[in-house]
């Protein structure tokens, strides 16, 4: 609720002149049926055509006046609805790129798609309570007192009726709002779960399992589907109780006052009059339960948005942090000097020493711990890893930024031309592109797109397979030059042939300056200067990678993945 009524008060004139557009409107309704009751009295019964004339100008000018007041008003909301989409986009996209590699980690993509999506559209939705929501409780009140003035009895039957339909609906509405935070919770799951299918159908495919995969989305689908068919049970009983209860309380109202029309109570002039204010009356109050239900979902949409924007990143800036906030510049931490030139980085989780200028290799028997040391190598998550000698979290950020990149094998391909992809704004002239695109092995790639370098891209890439995508990334990765590049499985969706020339060529292009290689591919290894075995968490041997293979029997099998491991003898010759 603060979050929507953040949401309010970031647009205070606009949502006013809403509100004041929204009352006009709803009471400029009940007015007509006072002019048709005149027109009724004053002309018709007493036969007096002048009257009549004027009355029914009156209805005419009533009802240019209520369409020109319904046009400005739906036109303020739209507005205000609208800024509350934008407000919330640009919070959201700016926090979201302020916690950056932490995302992907905390939240699922599919999670983030809906709460961009459809979430911030209810949250706007809700804002049509500062305008018609405002004006039907303002019309509420005047018609309660109009019909006072005809029949306090009446007056008494509008003041509990209305209460009643609230009362009825309410628990409907509570059972709505737990069916709706069911619904839009596993609708992010689900589209997560599409997303991950979309990215790697290629894959899938590939080893067979794009049939187990398929089964188990449609069975989630189905389960969504049996929870949407619930919120959907809910809000069919919500409008059939807006449109029947209003309904059965016009009746009940005309009723009564035809019965006191016969009396000779009211007038038949009133009687039309008292129909018009009921009949105008289901206008106020359909609009207050809709906007309960808007509020509803507008509360489980904000709950939403408000846990993504709960996500914190993890405090990677330390002392070094080049603060963005309106911190006093005497109360800003010290940031610690970076070495001058290459050093060596360690690693004391693992273990690992990674020595300056060389090519080192990591090979990891278990996945996650290699991205937990590319995380920490590149001051990703918080941890004690030294710069040579001087801890990676004291130094500034955008520092550590600069020099050190990790580059995974599935980092995100903006759109734009291949030449843009690749460039990225960091070098000119096409030398060094075709350097990198050479390194890359990648010149099949630009060759067989129409336009070479200059062929526009979608974003993902997705015209492009997986090892041109995988090549295009090393490929942009090698142009940015850093004093430090960690690959994290740069060819993992090759050919042999292919990675065996990136290997090759990857040594002489970053020859003389600090290289991580974290992969289990022998091709790479073996053009390694000198290779760790991370197993268990920590670095068990170092060496070369014939070395290793002679003596690390845990090391050959994960290279070798699962093949028949060749003898001793022949273990350089057959690795090669």
């Amino acid at each position: 609720m603060r979050y929507l009524w953040w949401l309010t008060r970031r647009q205070p004139w606009r949502v006013l002149r809403g509100s004041l557009l929204g009352t006009a409107w709803m009471i400029g309704l009940s007015a007509r049926p006072y002019l048709i009751a005149r027109a009724v009295d004053d002309g018709l019964r007493a036969r007096d055509t002048r009257a009549l004339a004027f009355w029914v100008a009156a209805i005419v000018v009533a009802g240019v006046v209520l369409s020109f007041l319904g046009i400005m008003r739906h036109r303020t909301m739209t507005f205000i609805r609208e800024d509350a989409k934008a407000r919330s986009a640009e919070v959201l996209l700016r926090h979201l790129s302020r916690i950056g590699s932490v995302l992907p980690r905390r939240v699922a993509s599919g999670e983030v798609s809906t709460i961009g999506g459809s979430d911030i559209d209810w949250t706007a939705q809700v804002l049509t309570l500062t305008g018609p929501g405002v004006g039907a409780v303002v019309a509420y009140g005047v018609i309660a007192v109009v019909l006072w003035s005809i029949s306090p009895m009446l007056a008494l039957c509008v003041l509990v009726g209305v209460p009643a339909v609230g009362l009825v609906v309410g628990p409907l509405l509570r059972r709505l709002e737990r069916a709706e935070s069911i619904y839009r919770r596993q609708q992010g799951a689900l589209t997560a779960r599409s997303g991950d299918i979309v990215a790697g159908l290629r894959v899938l495919a590939g080893v067979g399992g794009r049939g187990l995969f398929a089964s188990r989305y449609a069975a989630r689908s189905q389960e969504l589907r049996a929870e949407g068919y619930r919120v959907g049970a809910v809000i069919s009983w919500i409008d059939a109780a807006t449109v029947a209860i209003p309904g059965l309380f016009l009746a009940a109202v005309v009723w009564l006052t035809a019965r006191m029309a016969v009396t000779g109570d009211v007038t038949i002039g009133e009687l039309v009059a008292v129909y018009g204010y009921v009949a105008t009356l289901i206008v106020p109050v359909w609009f207050l339960l809709e906007g309960s239900h808007q509020l509803i979902r507008g509360r489980v949409a904000a709950r939403r948005i408000i846990g993504l924007l709960n996500v914190t990143s993890d405090d990677v800036g330390g002392p070094g942090r080049r603060w963005s906030g309106p911190v006093p510049e005497a109360r800003q931490p010290e940031a610690l000097a970076a070495p001058a030139g290459p050093a060596d980085l360690y690693d004391p989780v693992t273990g690992l020493t990674v020595r300056a200028g060389r090519l080192t290799g990591v090979a990891a028997d278990d996945p996650a711990a290699a991205v937990a040391l590319a995380d920490r190598l590149g001051r990703y998550v918080v941890s004690d890893t030294t710069w040579g000698g001087v801890p990676l979290a004291g130094v500034a950020l955008d520092e550590v930024r600069s020099r050190v990149l990790v580059a995974d094998h599935d980092s995100y391909l903006f759109a734009g031309t291949l030449r843009d992809i690749l460039r990225g704004g960091a070098a000119d002239g096409d030398d060094p592109v075709d350097a990198a695109v050479r390194t890359a092995s990648a010149e099949d790639v630009v060759d067989a797109l129409p336009a070479g370098l200059d062929t526009p891209i979608d974003s993902r890439a997705r015209t492009l397979s997986g090892g041109q995508r995988q090549r295009v990334r090393l490929a942009r990765a090698l142009l940015a030059e850093p004093e430090v590049l960690i690959l994290v499985d740069p060819t993992s969706a090759v050919d042999a042939h292919t990675e065996a020339r990136i290997a090759e060529r990857l040594r002489v292009a970053r020859a003389g300056r600090t290289t991580v290689l974290i992969a289990t591919s022998p091709l790479l290894l073996g053009r390694a200067d000198l290779v760790a075995h991370l197993s268990g968490g920590r670095i068990t041997a170092t060496g070369s990678h014939t070395d290793l293979l002679d003596s690390d029997a845990d090391y050959r099998h994960l290279v070798a993945r699962g093949s028949d491991e060749p003898e001793p003898a022949d273990t350089e010759e057959a690795y090669r």
